[in-house]
């Protein structure tokens, strides 16, 4: 049974740095989409970064460009997101998903990956 972990969400100042965690267990082969997803209170879920193929393609919605970066360990079978200049809105719960294929210039905005994970909530104060 295929089961994504979350950790490393926290609550921390705006500037600041967090770095989350996506332990990936259950599959016997790397996923072609994977990538992260954050929901804040009372609006919808969105992507915030994408990681497709072996790791060499990444994409990110514009709200974060220059602050997150998306990474991946096969070997290990996690996924991983470097959130640096953190500001009060990037708050909210953030999810790992993943995909076995994907249409990758599409996947982050269609939000309908079929594994997730259980979240992480992330806070940023001002």
């Amino acid at each position: 049974q295929v089961q994504l972990v979350e950790s490393g969400g926290g609550s921390v100042q705006a500037g600041g740095s967090l770095r989350l965690s996506c332990a990936v267990s259950g599959y016997s082969y790397t996923p072609a989409c994977m990538g992260w997803f954050r929901q804040a209170p009372g609006k919808e879920r969105e992507g915030v970064a994408g990681i497709y193929g072996r790791g060499i393609t990444t994409a990110y919605t514009d709200s974060v460009k220059g602050r997150f970066t998306i990474s991946r360990n096969n070997a290990k079978n996690t996924l991983y997101l470097q959130m640096n200049s953190l500001k009060p809105e990037d708050t909210g719960m953030y999810y790992c998903a993943f995909d076995w294929a994907c249409a990758s210039t599409t996947w982050l905005a269609n939000k309908q990956a079929n594994y997730w994970g259980q979240g992480t909530q992330v806070t940023v104060s001002s």
